[in-house]
């Protein structure tokens, strides 16, 4: 039972296909949906970041069995628990994800993700380079101490992966209420790519927006207020390096000059677009200036 399938390399032939027959529908119907160079650039960054999980897989692979000598349960095999350590899983991702955008150590390689100012199934695939360096792994630990089964955890965060792709689109409107109430849809999800003041921050959910809901990070999309895709300060190129790497290149030049370990500090583990002298924005001052506007 320990030699589970990849999902996502299982996965790879459909996401081509879909991506190919969404090129396309948005040729026949919506040009604007697809930029050339754009998708080469979120391809390629999803080819490095099979290469760099291929890299790491053993490492990450090798502290999850340790972490799993100190389990507190020995739990096995049996169906429900793939769908438990699903969910868990899940939440795990949705505190991962939240704290992404609220530490910039770990916006410095889910940025990338964000930075397409498209939104298709190609944005999908653009994938960060550096979360082994970003110990973004960390935050499924506690899955391995309750005693959770390596192999059963990555088998899981596959298939979450896998349900991921197909909500990065436009060509899928709103789904049935009890759909939208549970599960993460497009629809949802256009909101978290969103740099609309209202929007960002906004629907960290994997699969099940109701940890949103709970945890009160839930915005609905509006037809009044269509999203804007990308970033809040866009990268303005098509650099696979400069996608990969510019948020870490961003970080080492403000800790280099940053006047005191108080404020080197702050510019790894504050919000994006925190900075010593207030020069700066983050996603909070940006909305506080757009609710008081609309007031």
């Amino acid at each position: 039972m320990e030699r589970l399938p990849d999902p996502v390399t299982l996965a790879i032939p459909a996401f081509v296909l879909l991506v190919l027959a969404e090129m396309v529908a948005a040729r026949l119907r919506d040009r604007h949906r697809y930029c050339p160079r754009d998708t080469l650039t979120s391809l390629g960054l999803g080819l490095g970041s099979t290469v760099a999980g291929v890299l790491s897989g053993g490492a990450v692979f090798a502290l999850a069995t340790w972490v799993g000598g100190f389990r507190l349960f020995d739990i096995g095999w049996a169906w429900y628990w793939f769908v438990v350590c699903f969910v868990l899983d899940d939440l795990a991702y949705y505190w991962f994800h939240r704290t992404a955008h609220r530490v910039r150590w770990f916006w410095a390689s889910h940025v990338v993700h964000h930075s397409s100012q498209h939104y298709n199934l190609s944005t999908a695939l653009r994938q960060t380079w550096t979360g082994f360096f970003s110990l973004a792994f960390l935050f499924r630990l506690p899955l391995f101490l309750i005693g959770f089964p390596p192999a059963m955890v990555f088998f899981v965060a596959g298939v979450n992966l896998v349900y991921q792709f197909w909500i990065h689109t436009e060509a899928v409107g709103r789904l049935p209420r009890w759909v939208e109430a549970v599960m993460n849809t497009p629809s949802h999800h256009r909101v978290h790519h969103a740099t609309n003041p209202r929007y960002l921050d906004r629907n960290y959910a994997g699969v099940f927006i109701v940890w949103d809901r709970m945890f009160g990070t839930f915005e609905p999309e509006r037809d009044e207020d269509r999203p804007r895709y990308g970033l809040v300060k866009d990268l303005g190129s098509f650099s696979l390096l400069w996608a990969a790497f510019h948020e870490w290149v961003g970080i080492a030049r403000d800790v280099w000059t940053a006047p005191g370990w108080r404020a080197k500090l702050g510019y790894l583990i504050r919000p994006p677009g925190w900075s010593h002298d207030g020069s700066r924005e983050t996603s909070e001052t940006i909305r506080a200036k757009w609710e008081a506007r609309g007031k």
